[in-house]
């Protein structure tokens, strides 16, 4: 049986949520067995760090990736890391990151060193695009680190048209885009590295943190090896002074586990996503745009947009539907990024996005009846606006 369609355990949250905003994995019996099983093959082997396993998810998910490498690491914000550190990116080096994303991928510019060059987002797709990062190249720019945002994917050709005529890197943040394709290929195969997180409420998601870092360079894929496991690429032999920031073997078998489910799991998304938009259809809510014709949105999120979006929540929760926020700070706006000087306003399309985004309720096991409580919810909050 896929789990995706399989029923839950239970509709409803324990809080008495009629919608909840993600279902795990346990709330899944066969694919919890399964997942169960795994743990216990791993545990009676004692084979926790890298190893059979490990090389074995690698090779399943570079394939499905369709790059010639992937590696394995602790988190996707330890792959970006990694990554800027492999490209030789570092202090007096320039970096190229939109500011409408998880702090992680300005985070991993100023761990290596680099500065982070924070710049706003397209208002139909929240995404940067090449006009948007030509405006902000300097003789410094050494990186672009292009965010495939809620699993949609970056018009990358002319973006790579732009940065390889300058010899400035590519490093794709698929973090939230596990699947997604773009003319055909999957996000995160483009630039010079893709980064993935396994975060557990991602697309594909572990039982706690991980990542992993894909590319074709062979040359790059050793550098990644030799940063995640202090510098060793034989036993005892450390080539670098680096640290460590390896994939646990448990984590690598789970996901090698459901690995095999994302692809339906992706498209029961989809589905959710148009049977949404089409419900959301005539609302004063405006839903995300469908992905462009030559590219594959996965729907990691559902965000809509309200000019009223904290009531609407306040609403939705009466209701019992579940909602989130993504994200309600810019990273040109967070505490950590005030030397940037960029002030309030400075990047006017991320910040208006900022203060209207609401994510709605979005999972492969997500059911039609589900849906149309999310529509009626919506619908009944216009409703009470007029009234």
């Amino acid at each position: 049986m896929n789990p995706a369609t399989a029923a839950p355990l239970s509709l409803a949250a324990t809080d008495g949520t009629n919608v909840p905003f993600i279902r795990l994995d346990s709330a899944f019996p066969e694919l919890f067995a399964e997942l169960m099983e795994t743990v216990e093959r791993i545990a009676s082997q004692s084979a926790f760090t890298l190893g059979p396993e490990l090389e074995s998810f690698e090779a399943a998910f570079a394939e499905f990736c369709g790059t010639g490498y992937a590696a394995g690491v602790s988190s996707g914000t330890a792959a970006l890391e990694i990554a800027l550190r492999a490209l030789g990116i570092g202090p007096g080096d320039e970096v190229i990151v939109p500011t409408y994303s998880f702090i992680a991928t300005a985070e991993a510019v100023s761990t290596v060193g680099a500065t982070p060059v924070i710049v706003d987002v397209d208002p139909e797709t929240a995404l940067i695009t090449a006009e948007i990062v030509e405006a902000a190249l300097t003789e410094r720019t050494r990186c672009v680190i292009p965010v495939h945002l809620f699993g949609r994917p970056v018009e990358m050709l002319p973006l790579l048209a732009l940065c390889r005529a300058r010899g400035i890197a590519v490093v794709e943040d698929a973090c939230q885009a596990h699947g997604a394709l773009y003319k055909g290929r999957p996000v995160g195969s483009f630039g010079d590295a893709g980064c993935f997180s396994f975060y557990p409420t991602k697309n594909l998601g572990g039982w706690g943190d991980g990542g992993a870092l894909v590319t074709n360079d062979p040359d790059l894929d050793r550098k990644v090896r030799l940063l995640r496991s202090h510098g060793e690429a034989v036993r005892h032999n450390h080539e670098l002074a680096t640290g460590t920031h390896r994939l646990d073997t448990l984590q690598a078998a789970i996901l090698e586990v459901k690995l095999r489910y994302l692809p339906d799991w992706n498209q029961r998304r989809r589905e959710a996503a148009e049977a949404l938009r089409a419900g959301l259809a005539g609302t004063a809510v405006i839903p995300p745009a469908p992905a462009a014709a030559d590219s594959d949105h996965v729907y990691h999120l559902f965000v809509v947009r309200s000019g009223e979006r904290d009531a609407l929540r306040d609403h939705l929760d009466a209701r019992g539907i579940a909602s989130a926020v993504h994200y309600p700070t810019p990273i040109h706006l967070q505490p950590a990024y005030a030397g940037q000087k960029l002030r309030p306003g400075s990047l006017p399309v991320a910040e208006r996005l900022a203060g209207e985004n609401c994510s709605l309720p979005i999972f492969p096991a997500i059911t039609d009846e589900q849906i149309a409580e999310i529509v009626a919810a919506v619908e009944s909050f216009e409703t009470a606006a007029v009234s």
